[in-house]
Protein backbone atom coordinates (compact mmCIF):
# COMPACT_ATOMS: atom_id res chain seq x y z
CA UNK A 1 0.00 0.00 0.00
CA UNK A 2 1.55 3.44 -0.90
CA UNK A 3 2.72 5.72 1.88
CA UNK A 4 0.75 9.45 1.91
CA UNK A 5 3.45 12.04 2.15
CA UNK A 6 3.14 16.00 1.91
CA UNK A 7 4.53 16.45 -2.23
CA UNK A 8 6.05 19.69 -3.59
CA UNK A 9 4.15 21.46 -6.41
CA UNK A 10 3.03 20.16 -9.51
CA UNK A 11 5.80 19.30 -12.17
CA UNK A 12 6.04 20.59 -15.71
CA UNK A 13 4.81 19.28 -18.71
CA UNK A 14 7.24 17.18 -21.12
CA UNK A 15 6.48 17.03 -25.07
CA UNK A 16 8.76 14.76 -26.31
CA UNK A 17 8.15 15.42 -29.72
CA UNK A 18 8.50 19.06 -29.79
CA UNK A 19 10.90 20.61 -30.86
CA UNK A 20 12.11 18.87 -33.84
CA UNK A 21 15.56 17.12 -33.04
CA UNK A 22 16.94 16.76 -36.61
CA UNK A 23 15.84 17.89 -39.86
CA UNK A 24 12.53 16.68 -41.34
CA UNK A 25 9.56 15.43 -39.63
CA UNK A 26 9.73 12.83 -37.41
CA UNK A 27 7.59 9.65 -38.57
CA UNK A 28 4.36 9.21 -37.09
CA UNK A 29 5.58 6.10 -34.58
CA UNK A 30 7.74 7.92 -32.72
CA UNK A 31 5.06 10.50 -31.74
CA UNK A 32 4.03 10.32 -28.07
CA UNK A 33 1.66 12.04 -26.09
CA UNK A 34 2.68 14.58 -23.43
CA UNK A 35 3.33 13.31 -19.77
CA UNK A 36 0.84 14.65 -17.34
CA UNK A 37 -1.11 12.29 -15.73
CA UNK A 38 -1.92 12.05 -12.29
CA UNK A 39 0.05 9.43 -11.18
CA UNK A 40 3.63 11.07 -13.15
CA UNK A 41 2.81 14.36 -11.04
CA UNK A 42 2.64 12.43 -7.78
CA UNK A 43 5.64 10.63 -8.71
CA UNK A 44 7.45 14.42 -9.64
CA UNK A 45 6.74 15.12 -6.34
CA UNK A 46 8.03 12.25 -4.42
CA UNK A 47 11.44 12.15 -6.32
CA UNK A 48 11.69 16.10 -5.31
CA UNK A 49 10.66 15.39 -2.04
CA UNK A 50 13.36 12.80 -0.95
CA UNK A 51 16.22 14.95 -3.66
CA UNK A 52 16.09 11.81 -6.20
CA UNK A 53 16.83 11.24 -9.33
CA UNK A 54 15.92 9.15 -12.56
CA UNK A 55 17.15 8.35 -15.63
CA UNK A 56 13.65 9.13 -16.89
CA UNK A 57 14.26 12.81 -16.55
CA UNK A 58 18.29 12.96 -16.65
CA UNK A 59 18.08 11.07 -20.51
CA UNK A 60 15.23 13.10 -21.36
CA UNK A 61 13.23 9.62 -22.10
CA UNK A 62 10.74 9.46 -24.32
CA UNK A 63 8.50 7.07 -22.29
CA UNK A 64 8.43 8.69 -18.95
CA UNK A 65 4.61 10.03 -19.37
CA UNK A 66 3.34 6.24 -19.99
CA UNK A 67 5.63 4.74 -17.35
CA UNK A 68 5.17 7.01 -14.55
CA UNK A 69 2.01 6.89 -15.55
CA UNK A 70 1.99 3.18 -14.62
CA UNK A 71 3.56 3.85 -11.16
CA UNK A 72 7.03 2.93 -12.71
CA UNK A 73 10.11 4.38 -12.64
CA UNK A 74 14.03 4.20 -12.44
CA UNK A 75 16.38 5.62 -9.86
CA UNK A 76 19.10 7.42 -10.68
CA UNK A 77 22.08 6.58 -7.97
CA UNK A 78 25.16 8.44 -7.13
CA UNK A 79 23.99 12.08 -8.66
CA UNK A 80 23.55 13.38 -12.06
CA UNK A 81 26.78 14.50 -13.18
CA UNK A 82 28.93 11.53 -15.62
CA UNK A 83 32.53 11.11 -15.40
CA UNK A 84 32.00 9.81 -19.29
CA UNK A 85 30.92 11.67 -22.23
CA UNK A 86 29.22 9.46 -24.35
CA UNK A 87 28.14 10.79 -27.83
CA UNK A 88 24.29 9.94 -27.40
CA UNK A 89 23.44 10.24 -23.39
CA UNK A 90 21.72 13.75 -22.11
CA UNK A 91 23.16 13.30 -18.77
CA UNK A 92 25.95 15.90 -17.54
CA UNK A 93 29.17 14.86 -17.61
CA UNK A 94 31.60 17.11 -15.32
CA UNK A 95 33.11 16.39 -11.83
CA UNK A 96 30.57 14.80 -9.31
CA UNK A 97 29.55 15.54 -6.05
CA UNK A 98 30.42 14.12 -3.02
CA UNK A 99 28.84 10.54 -2.57
CA UNK A 100 25.45 11.05 -0.27
CA UNK A 101 25.55 7.57 1.91
CA UNK A 102 22.16 8.31 2.82
CA UNK A 103 20.63 7.81 -1.23
CA UNK A 104 19.68 4.51 -0.40
CA UNK A 105 17.78 4.99 2.42
CA UNK A 106 15.83 7.73 0.24
CA UNK A 107 15.78 5.37 -2.28
CA UNK A 108 14.40 2.40 -0.05
CA UNK A 109 11.66 4.80 1.09
CA UNK A 110 10.59 6.20 -1.91
CA UNK A 111 10.18 2.90 -3.60
CA UNK A 112 7.69 1.69 -0.27
CA UNK A 113 6.10 5.07 -0.67
CA UNK A 114 4.74 3.74 -4.46
CA UNK A 115 4.48 0.32 -3.62
CA UNK A 116 6.52 -1.10 -6.11
CA UNK A 117 6.77 -4.47 -6.79
CA UNK A 118 9.91 -4.24 -9.09
CA UNK A 119 12.18 -1.69 -9.19
CA UNK A 120 15.15 -0.69 -11.43
CA UNK A 121 18.62 0.77 -9.93
CA UNK A 122 21.19 2.42 -11.95
CA UNK A 123 23.76 4.97 -11.73
CA UNK A 124 26.20 7.53 -13.38
CA UNK A 125 29.57 6.35 -13.98
CA UNK A 126 31.90 7.61 -11.38
CA UNK A 127 35.04 6.53 -12.21
CA UNK A 128 36.64 8.74 -9.92
CA UNK A 129 35.51 6.58 -7.17
CA UNK A 130 37.82 3.30 -5.97
CA UNK A 131 35.06 0.99 -6.75
CA UNK A 132 32.58 2.82 -9.43
CA UNK A 133 29.74 3.73 -6.84
CA UNK A 134 29.08 -0.41 -6.78
CA UNK A 135 28.84 0.08 -2.61
CA UNK A 136 25.75 1.83 -2.78
CA UNK A 137 24.01 -0.46 -5.18
CA UNK A 138 24.24 -2.80 -2.79
CA UNK A 139 23.42 -0.58 0.37
CA UNK A 140 20.27 0.74 -1.91
CA UNK A 141 19.90 -3.15 -2.54
CA UNK A 142 19.62 -4.12 1.42
CA UNK A 143 17.74 -1.15 2.07
CA UNK A 144 14.94 -1.98 -0.37
CA UNK A 145 14.87 -5.42 1.11
CA UNK A 146 14.40 -4.72 4.93
CA UNK A 147 11.66 -2.24 3.61
CA UNK A 148 10.06 -4.19 0.67
CA UNK A 149 11.16 -7.78 0.99
CA UNK A 150 8.85 -8.85 -1.74
CA UNK A 151 9.98 -6.42 -4.28
CA UNK A 152 12.46 -8.11 -7.26
CA UNK A 153 15.49 -5.77 -8.33
CA UNK A 154 16.99 -4.82 -11.60
CA UNK A 155 20.22 -3.02 -11.88
CA UNK A 156 21.28 -1.38 -14.62
CA UNK A 157 25.15 -1.05 -14.01
CA UNK A 158 28.13 0.73 -15.71
CA UNK A 159 30.97 -1.34 -16.52
CA UNK A 160 33.09 -0.23 -13.26
CA UNK A 161 36.24 -0.04 -15.44
CA UNK A 162 36.14 -3.97 -15.37
CA UNK A 163 36.86 -4.28 -12.04
CA UNK A 164 35.34 -7.79 -10.85
CA UNK A 165 35.75 -6.91 -7.09
CA UNK A 166 33.20 -4.45 -7.41
CA UNK A 167 30.85 -6.44 -9.42
CA UNK A 168 31.14 -8.86 -7.40
CA UNK A 169 30.14 -6.30 -4.57
CA UNK A 170 26.62 -6.12 -6.59
CA UNK A 171 26.09 -9.53 -7.30
CA UNK A 172 26.28 -10.55 -3.56
CA UNK A 173 23.54 -8.70 -2.71
CA UNK A 174 21.84 -10.91 -5.21
CA UNK A 175 19.50 -8.60 -7.26
CA UNK A 176 17.28 -10.51 -9.65
CA UNK A 177 18.11 -9.14 -12.77
CA UNK A 178 21.69 -7.71 -14.04
CA UNK A 179 21.41 -5.24 -16.66
CA UNK A 180 24.33 -3.57 -18.75
CA UNK A 181 24.00 -2.32 -21.77
CA UNK A 182 26.42 -2.45 -24.59
CA UNK A 183 24.30 0.53 -26.86
CA UNK A 184 25.62 -0.11 -30.07
CA UNK A 185 28.20 -2.30 -32.24
CA UNK A 186 31.62 -2.43 -31.64
CA UNK A 187 32.71 -0.24 -34.94
CA UNK A 188 30.95 2.67 -33.65
CA UNK A 189 32.52 2.35 -29.83
CA UNK A 190 35.01 5.24 -30.14
CA UNK A 191 32.57 7.79 -31.80
CA UNK A 192 29.45 6.33 -29.79
CA UNK A 193 31.02 4.92 -25.99
CA UNK A 194 34.89 6.60 -26.18
CA UNK A 195 35.31 5.42 -22.47
CA UNK A 196 34.45 2.22 -22.90
CA UNK A 197 34.65 -1.33 -24.55
CA UNK A 198 32.60 -3.68 -26.41
CA UNK A 199 34.53 -6.15 -24.99
CA UNK A 200 34.53 -5.48 -21.56
CA UNK A 201 30.84 -4.97 -21.57
CA UNK A 202 30.45 -8.80 -22.87
CA UNK A 203 32.72 -9.40 -19.74
CA UNK A 204 30.88 -8.02 -17.19
CA UNK A 205 27.67 -9.86 -18.29
CA UNK A 206 29.68 -13.06 -18.73
CA UNK A 207 31.08 -12.54 -14.91
CA UNK A 208 27.61 -11.74 -13.32
CA UNK A 209 26.19 -15.07 -15.03
CA UNK A 210 29.35 -16.79 -13.22
CA UNK A 211 29.00 -15.48 -10.40
CA UNK A 212 25.43 -16.24 -9.89
CA UNK A 213 24.00 -18.57 -12.49
CA UNK A 214 20.17 -18.00 -11.10
CA UNK A 215 20.59 -14.33 -12.14
CA UNK A 216 19.27 -12.97 -15.30
CA UNK A 217 21.33 -11.01 -17.54
CA UNK A 218 20.10 -7.83 -19.42
CA UNK A 219 21.66 -5.50 -22.46
CA UNK A 220 20.31 -3.25 -24.74
CA UNK A 221 21.24 -1.06 -27.77
CA UNK A 222 20.22 1.75 -29.58
CA UNK A 223 19.97 1.60 -33.28
CA UNK A 224 20.12 4.64 -35.74
CA UNK A 225 23.51 6.04 -35.42
CA UNK A 226 25.25 4.65 -38.29
CA UNK A 227 25.44 0.90 -38.02
CA UNK A 228 25.17 -2.33 -40.69
CA UNK A 229 22.16 -4.89 -39.99
CA UNK A 230 24.73 -7.57 -40.24
CA UNK A 231 26.62 -5.88 -37.24
CA UNK A 232 23.19 -5.41 -34.88
CA UNK A 233 22.89 -9.25 -35.55
CA UNK A 234 26.58 -9.93 -34.64
CA UNK A 235 26.20 -8.34 -31.77
CA UNK A 236 22.87 -9.90 -30.46
CA UNK A 237 24.74 -13.26 -31.00
CA UNK A 238 27.79 -12.30 -29.34
CA UNK A 239 25.42 -11.24 -26.15
CA UNK A 240 23.92 -14.57 -26.71
CA UNK A 241 27.57 -16.21 -26.48
CA UNK A 242 27.77 -15.33 -22.78
CA UNK A 243 24.22 -15.93 -21.89
CA UNK A 244 22.53 -13.28 -21.96
CA UNK A 245 18.30 -13.70 -21.07
CA UNK A 246 17.05 -10.33 -21.93
CA UNK A 247 17.88 -7.78 -24.56
CA UNK A 248 16.23 -4.43 -25.40
CA UNK A 249 16.83 -2.45 -28.95
CA UNK A 250 15.47 0.67 -29.32
CA UNK A 251 15.66 3.78 -31.73
CA UNK A 252 18.10 6.43 -31.13
CA UNK A 253 16.98 9.79 -30.76
CA UNK A 254 19.35 12.93 -30.89
CA UNK A 255 18.88 14.61 -27.02
CA UNK A 256 20.22 18.04 -28.81
CA UNK A 257 22.13 19.51 -31.93
CA UNK A 258 25.26 18.82 -29.51
CA UNK A 259 24.88 15.06 -29.85
CA UNK A 260 25.20 12.44 -32.23
CA UNK A 261 22.98 13.03 -35.42
CA UNK A 262 20.24 10.55 -36.08
CA UNK A 263 21.85 8.42 -39.25
CA UNK A 264 18.59 6.98 -39.70
CA UNK A 265 15.11 5.73 -38.61
CA UNK A 266 13.97 2.37 -38.50
CA UNK A 267 10.50 0.97 -38.88
CA UNK A 268 8.42 -0.47 -36.66
CA UNK A 269 8.54 -3.76 -39.03
CA UNK A 270 12.05 -3.96 -38.97
CA UNK A 271 12.22 -3.82 -34.72
CA UNK A 272 8.82 -6.61 -35.20
CA UNK A 273 12.15 -8.90 -37.56
CA UNK A 274 14.84 -8.39 -34.54
CA UNK A 275 12.64 -9.47 -31.99
CA UNK A 276 12.23 -12.15 -34.35
CA UNK A 277 15.63 -13.07 -34.85
CA UNK A 278 16.50 -12.45 -31.26
CA UNK A 279 13.55 -14.79 -29.84
CA UNK A 280 15.43 -17.55 -32.27
CA UNK A 281 18.54 -16.74 -30.99
CA UNK A 282 17.62 -18.05 -27.67
CA UNK A 283 16.63 -14.66 -25.61
CA UNK A 284 14.36 -15.19 -22.88
CA UNK A 285 12.88 -11.86 -23.68
CA UNK A 286 13.49 -9.22 -26.25
CA UNK A 287 11.84 -5.97 -26.24
CA UNK A 288 12.31 -4.25 -29.40
CA UNK A 289 10.76 -0.78 -30.63
CA UNK A 290 11.05 2.76 -32.30
CA UNK A 291 10.44 3.84 -28.25
CA UNK A 292 11.97 1.15 -25.97
CA UNK A 293 14.68 2.07 -24.03
CA UNK A 294 16.41 -0.27 -21.01
CA UNK A 295 13.59 -0.19 -18.59
CA UNK A 296 10.59 -0.60 -20.96
CA UNK A 297 8.32 -2.84 -19.23
CA UNK A 298 10.72 -4.18 -16.84
CA UNK A 299 7.89 -4.96 -15.12
CA UNK A 300 6.93 -7.33 -17.47
CA UNK A 301 10.56 -8.95 -17.47
CA UNK A 302 10.40 -9.74 -14.11
CA UNK A 303 7.81 -12.25 -14.62
CA UNK A 304 10.73 -14.12 -15.79
CA UNK A 305 12.40 -14.08 -11.79
CA UNK A 306 11.77 -17.18 -9.96
CA UNK A 307 10.09 -16.71 -7.24
CA UNK A 308 11.85 -18.73 -5.11
CA UNK A 309 13.94 -16.74 -1.96
CA UNK A 310 17.81 -16.84 -3.08
CA UNK A 311 20.20 -16.17 -0.71
CA UNK A 312 22.63 -13.94 -1.02
CA UNK A 313 26.66 -15.01 -2.33
CA UNK A 314 29.07 -15.27 0.49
Amino acid sequence: MPIPIELDPAPPRHNWHEPQLTPGRRPEWLRVRPADSPEYQRLYRLMRHHSLHTVCEEAGCPNIGECWGRGTATFLLLGDICTRSCGFCKIKTGRPERVDILEPLRVARTVQAMGLQHVVLTSVNRDELPDGGAFIFAATIRKIRELLPDCTIEVLIPDFMGDEQALYTVMREAPEILNHNIETVPRLYRRVRPQARFDRSLRVLERAKAMDPEVLTKSGMMVGLGERWDEILEAMAALRAVQTDILTIGQYLQPSRFHLPIERYYTPTEFDELRRIGEGMGFRWVESGPLVRSSYHADGQARLVRRAPRAVLP
